[in-house]
């Protein structure tokens, strides 16, 4: 069968299927603006992974293959969001989606089925008929502890384009740094941002990086949403505004990983407007609905004191006009039900998840013993740290985000993120070598129905899948558990 992942719903292959040269194919597009761009992120796409030129044209010649890339609301599964069909054994080939979400997704399958044979590259003959299990599929990076700059964050777009996830959630904010510039603040991000981790030099995202990651995001169907990290871990602004602490002195700047030792103040004067103004700003250049607004590991808040501040928090928010989300600790606060709960600790009692839950809350997955990407992958990986155990690829690929936390029901769970926390990542060969291959586990975990998962088809698949990202020049672990 076709190494596809995620895997899909429903894939076949014809009894009498065979491959075509993709070589002198073309492709033709419906008439619409978005059939037309996509049809040529395909060309692109195509070109990238196989050198083969796939042009498109309005007038195909006589006896030329050609892939039809087009809009169609009946196309997936019946009643589906996002649902797209290839079918790559009948002329025309038929690459459709019922959305232009779904259309993309057509497409990355399509790559996928695009093999080497004899030495020239080939159009493996599929059926595939398909849709997302959750609308929520996305990857938690943490650019503030190590700085990541925009063409590394573009590589990592890339990456989580091909796998169908849609989301790409920055933590921008942190004790070691602020790396996003704030208009009414600018001395957060230039007196703020020049410490990191490992001791390198930081760097943050100006108005203008922001801007052009979000358009190279939204090419690709994935959205952006910005993490402002407070009332915990906030070194970074108060190392800048004194006035952010009750005795007037700013802190120290900070470069180590400790966690839970930094708090802002409900009852200073400074506090609120400190934070309408960096959300507010934060606000202004979000395309998206979604603020993350932190809310976790604030170790030195008493319980009263932490509450007002995810009040105000979500106060702030709502001004905006976007939909805040929070780490699990604010389901304690109490939120409210239109607050969105990213869980991660697996050792928390969850009898906070469960009342929020009836409250309404719905909840991203991101349970550090399966999704957090910087954990060993096994005893004494040079890499990452392993508090929360460790995660090799098979343990980050068997598990159901709907029975992750006992009392809350299937249908709150809005979707799956992976995380990487980069305490210990500073280049781009130590990012990738932690995302590769468990990020392509968590794809499948958001993606696919648990009866279409399977961990032998999975290591098989995976182990195909690897040709891409060598021609990418990417970094992976090859792990043990596959036959590479």
């Amino acid at each position: 069968m076709p190494a596809i992942i995620p895997q899909p719903l429903h894939l076949s292959v014809p009894a009498d299927a065979t491959v075509t040269a993709l070589a002198g194919t073309v492709l033709v597009a419906g008439p619409s603006a978005t059939e037309q761009r996509i049809a040529l992120q395909a060309s692109a796409f195509l070109q990238a992974d196989a050198g083969v030129t796939v042009p498109l044209t309005d007038a195909p010649e006589p006896g030329v293959t050609v892939i039809d890339v087009r809009l169609d609301s009946a196309a997936g599964p019946e009643g589906a969001a996002d649902g797209y069909e290839v079918d790559t054994s009948v002329r025309p080939m038929r690459v459709a989606g019922s959305s232009a979400a779904g259309l993309f997704s057509a497409v990355q399958t399509l790559r996928q089925l695009i093999v080497a044979a004899e030495g020239e590259a080939v159009v493996e003959a599929a059926q595939v008929s398909d849709a997302p299990r959750y609308s929520w599929r996305g990857l938690t990076l943490d650019i503030a502890r190590n700085f990541f700059p925009l063409a590394s964050l573009e590589r990592v777009i890339d990456v989580l384009a091909s796998y169908k996830f849609n989301v790409l959630h920055l933590h921008l904010t942190d004790d070691q740094g602020w790396r996003i510039e704030s208009p009414s603040r600018p001395e957060l991000a230039k007196l703020s941002s020049d410490t990191s981790n490992s001791g390198k030099a930081g760097g943050y995202l100006t108005l203008a990086d922001f801007r052009q990651l979000q358009d190279y995001a939204a090419e690709r169907f994935i959205t952006v949403v910005p993490e402002i990290d407070m009332p915990g871990h906030t070194n970074a602004a108060t190392a800048i505004y004194g006035d952010l602490r009750p005795d007037g002195k700013a802190t120290d700047k900070y470069e180590g990983m400790e966690v839970g030792f930094s708090q802002l103040t409900f009852d200073l004067p400074t506090t609120e407007p400190f934070i309408r103004d960096v959300l507010g700003d934060m606000a202004g250049i979000t395309d998206g609905q979604y603020l993350h607004v932190g809310g976790d590991e604030a170790l030195t808040l008493g319980a009263e004191e932490y509450a007002k501040f995810i009040t105000l928090l979500e106060d702030v928010v709502a001004d905006t006009g976007k939909q805040v989300i929070m780490w699990q600790e604010a389901a304690s606060a109490p939120t409210r039900p239109g607050t969105l709960v990213q869980y991660w600790d697996t050792r928390a009692d969850t009898a906070p998840f469960v009342a929020a839950a009836e409250r309404g809350a719905q909840f991203i997955m991101s349970p550090g013993n399966h999704a957090y990407l910087d954990m060993h992958y096994t005893k004494g990986f040079p890499l990452g740290q392993d508090w929360a155990g460790l995660i090799d690829v098979r343990h980050a690929y068997e598990w159901d985000p709907a029975t992750v936390i006992d009392g809350v029901p299937g249908s709150q769970v809005r979707g799956v993120e992976a995380a990487i926390w980069t305490e210990t990542l500073s280049t781009d060969d130590h990012l990738f070598t932690m995302l590769l291959p468990r990020l392509t586990a968590i794809a499948e975990v958001a993606w696919t129905a648990p009866e279409r998962k399977d961990w032998e088809s999975y290591r098989a698949r995976v182990a195909v899948a690897a040709a891409a990202w060598r021609r990418a020049g990417l970094a992976f672990h090859e792990s043990a558990q596959i036959d590479w």
